[in-house]
């Protein structure tokens, strides 16, 4: 029964990060504008000075990145908080029932894998080089992070219980 209650509170976890991230974010919309926009333009890229894109310097284009990564840490947050719930709520369920009832917490774990591997690991540290700057390569580790927390959280998660 404890590893149940565990696997609520790291779904719970997952659910926060996610969601204060997001707000963090809204509160500090210009500077995530900002920073969006040093990693897409891809300035001051002295190790690896050519890339296989062209930078983007549309503040359009940044604000629909800001608007999405925005978007996908409210979608994993809400969809891990859900999650949480669904497992709350089943905590004292057969095997069979809690193991279904981790279909949100699974979604929302991933999705914010996704995220922080997904957008942030492959779109700005592969595709965009964002780890040559010191601001970016900051946010990539950071993002390490995140991402393998949810992934551990994920695949505990996803473990089942007898």
């Amino acid at each position: 029964m404890a590893i149940r209650y565990l696997k609520v509170l790291l779904v719970l976890c997952t659910a926060l990060m996610c969601l204060l991230y997001a707000l963090q974010n809204l509160a500090n919309l210009q500077v995530a504008h900002q920073v969006v926009g040093l990693v897409l333009n891809m300035a001051d890229h002295q190790y690896y000075p050519n890339s296989i894109l062209p930078a983007i310097t549309s503040p359009i284009l940044t604000g629909l990145a800001v608007t999405v990564i925005i978007a996908l840490e409210f979608a994993a947050g809400l969809i891990a908080l859900k999650g949480c719930l669904n497992l709350w709520r089943h905590r004292h369920a057969s095997s069979e029932a809690f193991q279904q009832a981790k279909c949100w917490a699974l979604l929302g774990c991933g999705l914010a894998v996704l995220i922080w591997f997904g957008l942030f690991g492959v779109i700005g540290g592969a595709l965009f080089q964002m780890w040559q700057t010191e601001l970016g390569s900051q946010s990539l580790n950071g993002a390490f992070q995140y991402a393998v927390s949810a992934s551990l959280i994920l695949i505990f998660v996803n473990m089942p219980d007898h």
